[in-house]
């Protein structure tokens, strides 16, 4: 779970004109997907079906676009991602 000053630097963040920016959650052969769906509640908030919708995209897929906005906010989203043992990656929106 984030604290209170990586929130604020998330919101702060997603606040800025540098909207164009995403964060992708790739599949990988270690984690389980209902840990994947837990990490998507647990970090972003989502509902649980919203979490399982992503995680099947990410299992079916590869990958899924779990947020989008400013760089810096998809940078700590994508490091929270990492110390969660999930594999996730920076992209600017519009790559395939």
């Amino acid at each position: 779970m984030m604290t209170d000053t990586e929130i604020g630097r998330v919101e702060a963040a997603q606040r800025s004109p540098d909207h164009g920016w995403q964060a992708v959650v790739w599949d990988d052969p270690v984690n389980l997907m209902s840990y994947v769906s837990y990490v998507f509640q647990t970090h972003f908030g989502f509902e649980r079906s919203h979490a399982e919708e992503l995680m099947l995209r990410v299992h079916h897929r590869g990958s899924a676009v779990v947020a989008e906005g400013g760089r810096e906010a998809m940078e700590m989203h994508v490091e929270a991602l990492h110390s969660y043992g999930l594999w996730a990656t920076v992209r600017k929106a519009g790559v395939a």
